[in-house]
């Protein structure tokens, strides 16, 4: 199907940040009490919004995180970036193949327009991403799994839901996805694709998508 706007994730997506994220995420949390492996974060929260984070914690302890929590972790992972984070293999092909083809697209990402664009900026894929194709959580009341990014994103690039297509590497992206009545294709290569079922197209290798969006 020929689609009228691709929507892509950002962490796991475009820049191969997942590792990084959760990586920081397990230690900051055990840190500060909560005992967190990274298996433990990348199946509870790969694919929130920081918000989510706060609300489990809260749930499962009754404790709240630090006012400071936010500001401290994205300063841990901003610095990471810098060092470690490459852009997802095959990705910029795809983009450069969409900008070609006339295909409009943008980033709807749980995480802040800060983490979208230092991401960007280290990997080099800012070039793609000029500012009216990003959209963040943070535009909304609710994170991903709720589905008011992407209907966000659609609606500011003046297109309906039932013509975008998603691209999504988490359980959580996807059921936001389908939720805002829109397709999704699940990126499988750090995600089992028994967690993504739910997604009409699923696969493993970043150069399989330009063939799935002709």
């Amino acid at each position: 199907m020929r689609y009228d706007l691709v929507i892509f994730d950002n962490d796991g997506v475009l820049v191969d940040s997942e590792s990084i994220s959760n990586r920081l995420l397990a230690a900051y949390l055990t840190e500060l009490g909560h005992t967190t492996s990274y298996e433990d974060s990348i199946r509870d929260y790969m694919g929130s919004a920081m918000h989510r984070i706060h609300e489990l914690v809260l749930e499962r302890t009754g404790r709240r995180l630090p006012a400071d929590f936010d500001d401290v972790f994205h300063a841990r992972v901003f610095a990471a970036f810098e060092q470690e984070l490459r852009p997802v293999a095959g990705v910029a092909g795809v983009l450069e193949k969409l900008a070609a083809d006339g295909m409009p697209y943008c980033v709807a990402s749980s995480g802040s327009h800060a983490r979208i664009r230092v991401g960007h900026r280290t990997t080099g894929l800012d070039r793609w991403f000029a500012e009216e194709r990003i959209f963040s959580s943070e535009d909304v009341g609710r994170g991903k799994p709720a589905p008011d990014l992407f209907l966000h994103a659609a609606e500011r690039m003046g297109v309906t839901p039932d013509r975008c297509v998603v691209v999504e590497d988490s359980p959580l992206g996807v059921q936001a996805a389908v939720a805002a009545g829109m397709d999704v294709y699940g990126f499988t290569a750090m995600t089992p694709a028994a967690k993504l079922a739910a997604a009409d197209e699923l696969f493993s290798d970043m150069g399989e998508l330009a063939d799935l969006l002709v």
